[in-house]
């Protein structure tokens, strides 16, 4: 007899729960016990879980009811998703195979130099520039320097495009406090849930062989801290400097423009940062997905169980994480120094 039988019996729901059935599988220790003539002893108490009331009541769903109730509303709206999702996310594609071609495509003797360019123009530090150099050569030394670029190449793009975004929703956030009120528990879940969730509806959407399945992944996962940081930072600016720009005569418009966002560039840098961390580490999750670059090689480590693929692979992603965090600290603090002395 089921422990919650007398509960259901006292509110008098014999007739409701005779209705249904219970319908759950046995589990193996009821199938080893059944086949040795015994019983199996639960908990004293058990906890009214729905598994465990619809032992004494079958007329209430079982856990896996709730399940297959998820998986079945969500196949029903996939091909509306995927009507609706399918030339939007397109664009995501095409940047991400133009990149990986282009990344590819331009030899190591004009792609290193754009580097240390791009790196000398950010951060304007010689010893940046010249790690940066020096990491390269590293990558390279080990016959790295491929998957290295096809890593970087996502980083790029996807880290473009969650800025281009990112900004200017944490400039709508700023500007109103019941879009942040309705956007800022959207950003916990996206910052809560673990990265691999973050493939299981995208699988079921978009086939594997297509860039933007891995590109929305990381985008998603990585575009909440600039979001975050540029709300926060334009929150920050003084009263008193936006008084003054009123008495200007300022119009909301320019003094966005001309005082707020400038004064919050050192917050929105360090959302950037953060959202380059957070790809780069989403960027080895994707290789699940076919993802190219340093991920699929950490990925071959631990299903080959080939130890030295995997541990070199994993110092690359280090490399290329110190690289990328270094230069945009780098541009931080080149930020801030301009913004004191302005």
């Amino acid at each position: 007899m089921a422990f919650y039988d007398g509960l259901f019996n006292l509110l008098g729901l014999e007739e409701w729960c005779s209705q249904g059935s219970s319908k759950a599988p046995l589990s193996m220790a009821d199938l080893l016990a059944q086949g040795k003539g015994e019983e199996v002893s639960g908990p004293l108490f058990p906890f009214p879980s729905l598994d465990n009331l619809n032992e004494s009541c079958g007329s209430i769903s079982q856990t896996r009811d709730v399940t297959k109730g998820i998986e079945e509303g969500f196949l029903a709206i996939k091909p509306a998703m995927k009507t609706v999702l399918d030339p939007i996310t397109q664009p995501l594609s095409w940047l991400l195979d133009g990149a990986l071609w282009t990344f590819e495509a331009v030899p190591w003797f004009i792609m290193v130099p754009v580097l240390l360019a791009i790196s000398w123009y950010a951060s304007r530090s010689k010893a940046v520039t010249i790690f940066v150099g020096v990491a390269i050569f590293l990558l390279a030394l080990v016959d790295h320097y491929d998957v290295a670029m096809q890593t970087l190449s996502i980083i790029f793009v996807c880290t473009g495009i969650s800025v281009l975004l990112g900004v200017p929703i944490g400039i709508a956030m700023s500007k109103s406090d019941n879009l942040q009120k309705s956007t800022v528990p959207i950003l916990d879940l996206l910052q809560t849930l673990p990265s691999f969730v973050y493939l299981i509806p995208l699988i079921f959407l978009f086939s594997v062989t297509e860039s933007k399945l891995y590109g929305i992944a990381i985008i998603l996962y990585a575009i909440v801290p600039v979001i975050r940081l540029t709300d926060l930072g334009i929150r920050l600016v003084d009263k008193d400097v936006i008084e003054a720009a009123n008495a200007f005569g300022m119009d909301s418009k320019q003094r966005l423009i001309g005082v707020e966002l400038p004064l919050a560039l050192p917050n929105i840098m360090a959302g950037v940062n953060q959202t380059i961390m957070m790809s780069l580490a989403m960027v080895v999750i994707a290789s699940l997905v076919s993802a190219p670059g340093l991920g699929v090689n950490v990925l071959r480590g631990i299903r080959n169980l080939e130890l030295g693929v995997g541990i070199v692979a994993g110092i690359g992603i280090v490399i290329l994480a110190v690289i990328l965090d270094r230069v945009s600290k780098a541009a931080l603090s080149r930020v801030d120094m301009i913004h004191k002395t302005h």
